[in-house]
């Protein structure tokens, strides 16, 4: 049998032992369906490590004690697929009701936190929003935490640099006013400007080892995240959610999510939306 044809295949066995191995450490479930995708990522990751099979390979990351190709492998399983100001309705919101309220606020703090923020668009929505709605933002002590588990998602979302049709949901006056033009063709690339970048702060955090950040946060962004986890890690997440939310502060799901099923002391708003 060939190279190739070896690691076109995956046993049964060896899906279970990559599963329980990231179950284990990211408390990320892949179920029985993501088994082609797992199949071809990974083969991709050993052919590129010169390793004979899957099961070397999966020998490999088991006896890596730096831990630097679980996090290669944990980048190669992720899939990011985002654009700027997607699912508009938590930016309306955000607009609409929470910032005119902590505009009227003695203080002039604010912390805002993107849990699995993927390649940046997220946070730099979040933060393009703010200097749109407050105009002295930069007497503010305001700050935005961007996270995600991928160490390759994070370094494209820290150059800032995206192509147009991620923006398909952007005013063009927003990008022109936020984005600097690096490149026009083939295609244009746009570079995120100063003033947003200014705020947002990028971290890489796995949800569920201990969180370095006291808080409190006024607004949480963890969208198409909780989907990933079981039921029990859900509840303990959103727990620790809760806990790092200041009272009033708001919690944004993804469209598809809810918590509904999990134990929760949060109120409902609308859709994917809660406030403590």
């Amino acid at each position: 049998m060939s190279m190739a044809q070896h690691l076109a295949e995956i046993t049964d066995q060896q899906f279970a032992d990559i599963s329980e191995l990231v179950k284990r450490l990211t408390g990320i479930n892949l179920h029985a369906g993501k088994k082609e995708l797992v199949k071809a990522r990974l083969a991709k990751r050993t052919r590129q490590l010169k390793l004979g099979s899957l099961e070397e390979y999966i020998g490999f990351v088991r006896n890596d004690k730096s831990g630097r190709e679980l996090v290669s492998m944990l980048d190669a399983l992720s899939t990011n697929l985002t654009f700027f100001f997607r699912e508009p309705a938590h930016f309306n919101f955000l607009k609409d009701r929470i910032l005119p309220d902590i505009k009227g606020r003695n203080t002039k703090r604010l912390r805002i936190w993107s849990a699995g923020c993927s390649s940046g668009e997220e946070p730099y929505s979040i933060a393009i929003l703010l200097n749109e709605c407050i105009p002295d933002l930069d007497r503010w002590d305001a700050k935005i935490l961007a996270t995600d588990l991928s160490t390759r998602v994070l370094s494209i979302a820290m150059r800032g640099e995206y192509a147009k049709q991620r923006f398909r949901d952007t005013p063009g006056q927003l990008v022109q006013r936020y984005f600097d033009v690096v490149q026009t063709s083939p295609s244009k690339i746009y570079r995120t400007g100063p003033r947003i970048r200014k705020i947002v702060h990028f971290a890489r955090l796995n949800l569920v080892e201990p969180w370095p950040m006291k808080g409190p946060f006024d607004v949480m962004f963890c969208r198409n995240v909780m989907i990933y986890f079981d039921k029990p890690t859900q509840n303990r997440l959103v727990k620790r959610y809760y806990d790092l939310l200041a009272p009033g502060g708001h919690l944004f799901l993804g469209h598809s999510e809810s918590l509904t099923g999990t134990k929760h002391q949060f109120r409902y708003v609308m859709p994917a939306t809660y406030v403590k």
